[in-house]
């Protein structure tokens, strides 16, 4: 958390009078951050003088939840104190202050928002934390974690490069007719090009159903790798892989089997090889939400061998699937069925359904078989759309098949740590299903903070407030991202494009060449932030070639292999350089973290290692300390840096003589001072 300046606050809020509690600083609680399951945690409040009947208030659990009050213990005039030992079980404490004031009325002391070092504010009400109540006042929260929580090394600080199958190349021994031969789905639509824009439309007599396939496969992946390795690449995420009707296959018809589009199990198995021999794994996404309607195990449209589900309920015929689904029908006889988000060709899964979770986690099953194949990890699609038994069944089957190596990453787009769905606060990152998750949260607030909607100072406590929450193991592995499938491109994003679903609007959305440059300037620092910030930094395939699009199907667009003009080459040559930082320098990657200067434009902050080691106690490679200087506004920022020894000090300063910084990094800095002047929107790696 923040350096513990808190003799300085605790003195100048003495002089106010006034009521605090800090969450990141230690002299108001100790430890700092997520805290393994029986630990001990102290927790300090300055109050006004007069108070009385000063008090802790805290409720804990995770699914329900157990309300206590603590008396605090007076150390000073003004200073209180308890020690709580927290649950043996993983969950959630909530906790707040209530006293009474001088004026004889009863106050709360709760979290409040974006403050730099998690102070709180004074309020008339107690904090609600009900799953379903609205979340105000605010709680301080402490995140209880399981005592052996550990996320393989492989994810920690990694580089991942995400993949959407289909549009990322075409191998060297593509035949069109052997794709659009590949199986009979007269819906489906294949472009001869690769350079045509994806279809919006579909088939007239089916309308849009994103089934528009170009041919992209595992072999062109394959053929790739060197590429795909010269951004710093340490993982391969890929989309989904298994046989489906759509291009996007998030509607699985087969999980025991390769697209033969994609080329097939035997394609999957010489890409993970070579990937492994070049130091990349490979995690795969799997969908155990939803399959499709269009699938083995459903069945509606009789395409496949066997009955399916469908069958077996409208026929009344025996199917080993029909217990995976919900079917029912309407007033008038209709058969109808729970299907994901209402989509039909969606149909839900019954999670709990045992011969389905056999099917998935039992010998042979779906977590069995891809992990024999060498399948480094999976990414589960809409986690909170799981229950947590089942994905807690997932990890441990995971594990097991994998020595503990392989890596689990829920698809979570709110804050993990507290993230509640379907009436009840959910198990994401207490140490028993997921490793870590997607970091949208981190996208959100990068972007909020390039778009110029809030500074610096925001940003930091935002992203001190995820850190404060999660677990270091999971917060290290998190998979910070600023593009996927699912949103804009970044580059699209930070033209600020008007909202809209109307797909006519959007296949024309292009960043205005007067503002390009400029949305590419933010990019990169974008990206230089990805590589220095704690996590593992996402890259979505194409962003590094300043790919644009907004929403689905535009953000999955082909890659334009031999298009590259200057300006994508330039950017692909930058890309590869800043992403070296990281694979030269360990403290980039599992480094200790502290922010310097937030600011306006202005964000600043060190990685670096004590004594050689990392985080966790290991021994790394490369520099001692990186720093990274970042300036989104229009104007010049000017500032000092003294290295103190045990840390860098920032200071901003008035204009100083020289020219401004016009470099991505600058190695080699000795100790002492150090002034530099940082161009509006630009960054600088200074390594130490």
């Amino acid at each position: 958390m923040a350096d513990p300046s808190a003799a300085d606050i605790y003195n100048k809020n003495s002089a106010r009078d006034v009521t605090f509690h800090a969450s990141r600083l230690t002299e108001y609680r100790d430890p700092l951050g997520a805290c393994p399951a029986d630990a001990q945690v102290s927790l300090c409040l300055d109050v006004e003088e007069g108070a009385s009947e000063v008090t802790l208030c805290y409720t804990y659990g995770l699914y329900s939840f157990s309300y206590h009050e603590e008396p605090m213990h007076r150390l000073s005039v003004r200073r209180f104190r308890t020690e709580l030992k927290l649950p043996h079980e993983p969950g959630i404490l909530f906790y707040w202050f209530r006293y009474i004031n001088s004026e004889v009325q009863t106050v709360y002391y709760a979290a409040s928002e974006d403050k730099k070092d998690g102070e709180g504010t004074i309020y008339s009400d107690p904090p609600r934390v009900g799953p379903d109540e609205d979340k105000y006042p605010f709680a301080f929260q402490i995140t209880v974690y399981k005592k052996d929580f550990v996320t393989p090394d492989a994810i920690k600080g990694a580089v991942i490069y995400q993949i959407f199958p289909d549009r990322f190349r075409r191998d060297a021994f593509f035949d069109y007719d052997k794709m659009v031969n590949a199986g009979d789905r007269p819906e489906r639509i294949f472009h001869r090009s690769w350079y045509e824009d994806v279809d919006i439309e579909g088939k007239p007599e089916t309308g849009y159903l994103a089934c528009d396939f170009y041919g992209g496969s595992l072999d062109g992946i394959c053929e790739k790798l060197d590429y795909i390795k010269s951004l710093g690449t340490d993982i391969i995420y890929l989309n989904p892989i298994f046989c489906a009707r759509s291009s996007h296959r998030y509607d699985t018809a087969d999980y025991l089997n390769v697209d033969p589009i994609l080329g097939g199990n035997s394609a999957f198995s010489k890409l993970v090889s070579t990937a492994a021999a070049m130091g990349i794994k490979v995690i795969i996404d799997g969908v155990f939400s939803h399959t499709g309607a269009d699938s083995i195990y459903f069945n509606k449209f009789g395409r496949f061998d066997g009955t399916g589900a469908y069958e077996s309920y409208c026929e009344s015929k025996e199917s080993p699937y029909r217990t995976w689904y919900n079917f029912y029908k309407d007033e008038n006889g209709n058969v109808n069925y729970d299907s994901w988000w209402g989509f039909p060709d969606l149909p839900n899964v019954n999670e709990d359904d045992l011969a389905y979770r056999n099917f998935v986690f039992g010998e042979d099953g779906v977590v069995d078989k891809w992990t024999k194949e060498g399948a480094g990890g999976i990414r589960l699609d809409v986690s909170d759309e799981l229950p947590d038994s089942f994905i807690r069944q997932m990890r441990d089957t995971l594990k097991e098949k994998t020595n503990g190596e392989g890596i689990l990453i829920g698809e979570v787009w709110e804050d993990a740590s507290n993230k509640c769905s379907y009436g009840s606060y959910r198990d994401f990152i207490l140490g028993n299903t997921h490793d870590s998750v997607m970091g949208y949260p981190f996208r959100k607030n990068l972007l909020d903070y390039l778009c110029g909607y809030i500074g610096a100072d925001v940003l930091d406590a935002r992203l001190e407030g995820y850190r404060e929450r999660y677990p270091a193991e999971a917060y290290f592995s998190i998979m910070n991202l600023v593009s996927s499938h699912d949103v804009p491109r970044i580059l699209t994003a930070l033209s600020k494009p008007c909202d809209t679903d109307d797909r006519t609007i959007q296949k024309d959305m292009k960043v205005d060449p007067s503002i390009f440059d400029d949305c590419v300037r933010l990019s990169r620092i974008a990206f230089a932030i990805q590589i220095g910030y704690i996590g593992s930094a996402s890259i979505y395939y194409g962003d590094e070639v300043l790919m644009e699009g907004y929403k689905d199907p535009f953000n999955r667009r082909t890659y334009p292999w031999e298009r590259l003009n200057l300006k994508q080459v330039e950017n692909l040559m930058f890309t590869r350089r800043i992403a070296r930082l990281r694979t030269d320098n360990g403290c980039l990657r599992t480094g200790f973290y502290r922010t310097l200067a937030a600011e306006g434009g202005l964000f600043v902050f060190e990685r670096f290692l004590k004594d050689g080691k990392d985080f966790f106690g290991k021994e790394v490679t490369g520099s001692h300390r990186i720093a990274l200087f970042t300036n989104i506004s229009c104007e010049p920022v000017y500032i000092s840096v003294d290295d103190r020894g045990d840390g860098l000090a920032v200071k901003r300063e008035d204009k100083l003589p020289g020219p401004l910084i016009d470099r991505y990094i600058i190695g080699g800095v000795n100790k002492g001072r150090m002034e530099m002047g940082l161009a509006p929107r630009s960054f600088v790696f200074v390594i130490y």
